[in-house]
């Protein structure tokens, strides 16, 4: 179902803080580790996943707002998904959850929704919703309170990583990387953490890398 939608004075100014307080007040779930892929490393601070996981959700861990339709509809499915075992996902209170997530002054977008579009998402998301939404492909999760800043995330990440041969896969799980870490990605970054030169970032830089890194760069 194609839905239009009318963004209403939108900006990307931060003016309020994002409201978690609400989601854990409510216990609603937001963020999971993969629960069938098997790290291939594990430790104290993280797991390592060879081959990649597309199980791990995690909303809301970097500063970034959402700031598109395409995004804010990607959040309530995976809102939907990952609470249908506590009723959360069931009328009327996802789509409680779901107007508090769309309330700019929540702190969670960076636009006003028109209540017509809210409404067909909230409708969309209840119709076809249930299985696990389309996810990125993640291959170092992080275990909360760590005890590592940025510095020793990156680190591990490039470790990790780089042991491989670079191909664009990589690159794109690098930048992914960084821009959850809230750090702008640039050549010489990805570089520094797949410990090779510039010329082999450049050389496997696709327009669809490169769209991608401006897209991350502007969330941060």
């Amino acid at each position: 179902m194609t839905i239009g939608i009318k963004i209403l004075n939108s900006n990307r100014l931060m003016s309020h803080d994002r409201n978690l307080k609400w989601l854990n007040d409510r216990r609603i779930i937001y963020r999971r580790d993969p629960i069938n892929d098997i790290p291939t490393i594990e430790t104290k601070q993280y797991k390592y996943y060879e081959n990649g996981t597309h199980e791990c959700y995690n909303l809301f861990a970097s500063k970034a707002k959402i700031t598109t339709y395409k995004s804010l509809k990607w959040h309530m499915l995976v809102l939907f998904y990952l609470n249908q075992d506590n009723n959360y996902s069931l009328s009327p209170f996802f789509e409680h959850v779901a107007r508090f997530i769309a309330n700019k002054e929540n702190g969670f977008v960076t636009f006003f929704i028109s209540e017509k579009a809210l409404n067909e998402m909230i409708i969309d998301v209840y119709h076809n919703g249930g299985e696990p939404p389309k996810n990125k492909l993640r291959k170092v999760v992080f275990k909360p309170y760590s005890g590592l800043d940025l510095s020793g995330k990156l680190k591990i990440v490039g470790q990790l990583i780089g042991r491989s041969s670079i191909d664009k896969d990589m690159i794109y799980d690098t930048m992914l990387d960084l821009n959850d870490m809230g750090k702008k990605i640039t050549i010489g970054r990805i570089a520094g953490l797949l410990d090779c030169s510039t010329r082999t970032i450049h050389r496997h830089m696709c327009d669809t890398l490169k769209q991608e890194k401006q897209i991350l760069n502007e969330k941060v």
